[in-house]
């Protein structure tokens, strides 16, 4: 079922890089052909990031796209927590002066409609929230509860503000993973920081006053279940929904793992420990994992790592880590990496989504996920991994700045 948008661009506006389009399609399975020669229902996009060192272990990066178009929508769900996370730990550099860091407790209170208390955090060892615990559960699972936490914590104004002073025009998020309406996503909770029983810094409630350019209509599918389970034959207005073009994406991973690599302008300011502890949650594995501690039947090694081996749950070899954030709602799944193996030293990036409804109606969890989502991304991630495994470099890489000890 195709998108139903007004603001549908037509995909002769996307960017395709033939070299890349030719080497998926010599590549591909028939199962993966049959989704490329179906744009206008996946609406996939794909962009592979070579990465090659210099004589200074300096990275560059070279861009291919595969049906790129920033004006397509698609919903970006989870994948607005990694600049969310990642602003979070800029906010906390911030607050140094008072004593407070990301480890310190962090108390949630409430001021406005439908806003939420949090007091403890039982997948903590000391049982408190932090903001350093919310960081983890976002990479480790994804976590929801995780995301409107830090959500609130940076602000709806200053999420915005800053994705766009970075040079992120067409990025906005505009709402928690909780049911709310407009107005009760732009009030964000007071907060405390706590040391025992001491107040150490106290943040007011929030209201971001700030107008949103809803100017451009988005409607997808043929029908939908509105909040209380009723089926309106109608499409699913997106208008107001958090939009994250892929561009954005993959520029705002490369930044937070190669910082050097960017603009100033799209920098982080984040401290080297921040740098490494986003190193090592995005890509540590649920069953590395003590604090949070996580049922692997439910969170297997690759339940957030779909390039390469969500499709069957695969084991991940030793010799590989992904670094990265995933989405899935509403028919779509996304993924932003950076793919690293120690053993044969190479490294790139893949950045993609689809969009698997084959019934057009949203909201009925009737998606195809497993049967076409996963395994696209498989497939795709595995077709560069085997022209990287190929590839000539002039200078082999020096990966140990992503190399972790995850048993401490």
């Amino acid at each position: 079922m195709a998108l139903l948008a007004t603001t549908y661009v037509a995909s002769a506006q996307s960017k395709t890089d033939a070299w890349l389009e030719k080497m998926i399609r010599q590549q591909a399975s028939p199962f993966l052909n049959e989704i490329l020669d179906q744009p206008d229902t996946f609406h996939y996009q794909f962009i592979y990031t070579k990465i090659d060192r210099d004589k200074n272990n300096q990275p560059h990066f070279t861009n291919y796209y595969y049906r790129v178009n920033r004006n397509e929508y698609f919903n970006p769900a989870s994948m607005v927590k990694l600049p969310t996370a990642v602003l979070a730990l800029e906010k906390m550099n911030t607050l140094n002066k008072y004593g407070v860091n990301k480890f310190t407790t962090m108390f949630t209170d409430s001021a406005f409609s439908r806003q939420t208390k949090v007091k403890h955090d039982s997948s903590a060892a000391n049982f408190l929230p932090s903001v350093a615990q919310y960081v983890k559960k976002i990479f480790l699972v994804s976590d929801n509860d995780a995301y409107n936490r830090l959500y609130e914590f940076v602000g709806q104004q200053q999420l915005n503000e800053r994705m766009w002073q970075m040079g992120y025009n067409d990025t906005r998020i505009t709402r928690r993973f909780v049911t709310m309406n407009e107005d009760e996503n732009r009030h964000t909770n007071p907060i405390r920081f706590m040391q025992g029983d001491s107040l150490l810094y106290r943040q007011l409630a929030a209201y971001n006053a700030d107008p949103f350019n809803f100017q451009k209509k988005i409607f997808i599918g043929r029908a939908h279940y509105n909040r209380f389970d009723s089926l309106i034959k109608a499409p699913m207005d997106f208008t107001t929904h958090n939009n994250f073009p892929l561009e954005d994406m993959q520029q705002v991973l490369q930044a937070v793992l190669f910082p050097n690599s960017v603009p100033e302008q799209k920098r982080f300011n984040l401290q080297p420990d921040d740098y490494a502890f986003l190193y090592r949650y995005m890509s540590e594995l649920p069953s590395e994992s003590d604090h949070p501690h996580y049922d692997t039947a439910e969170f297997f090694d690759s339940y957030t790592k779909f390039f390469m081996f969500k499709a069957w749950r695969s084991k991940i070899p030793s010799n590989i880590r992904v670094f990265n954030k995933t989405g899935w709602s509403y028919g779509f799944l996304t993924d932003v990496a950076y793919i690293v193996d120690f053993k044969n030293k190479i490294e790139f990036m893949v950045s993609g989504n689809i969009y698997v409804n084959s019934d057009g109606v949203l909201n009925d969890d009737k998606y195809e996920y497993v049967e076409t989502g996963y395994p696209f991304f498989k497939e795709m991630g595995n077709i560069i991994y085997q022209y990287e495994l190929k590839r000539k470099r002039k200078h082999a890489p020096d990966l140990s700045a992503f190399q972790f000890d995850y048993r401490n």
